[in-house]
């Protein structure tokens, strides 16, 4: 029996580059370059939320200025 974790035991991070888009990223796994952890983790549905109340605005952050 292998231990790969299902889906829905996948603990991920909130991610923010330097242009503030957010994403989702696996528990474990180096961040990609210019990509940092900036909110909670846990499961995906719950990432996924938080994501949904902090990015109101989707533009890049070179194309609000």
């Amino acid at each position: 029996m292998d231990n790969v974790p299902r889906p829905s035991e996948t603990q991920y991070l909130v991610v923010c580059n330097g242009e503030e888009q957010y994403s989702i990223w696996p528990v474990g796994r180096p961040l990609p370059n210019g990509w940092r952890s900036t909110g909670p983790s846990g499961p995906k549905s719950e990432c996924l939320r938080h994501i949904d109340e902090v990015w109101t605005d989707l533009r890049p952050l070179s194309a609000r200025h």
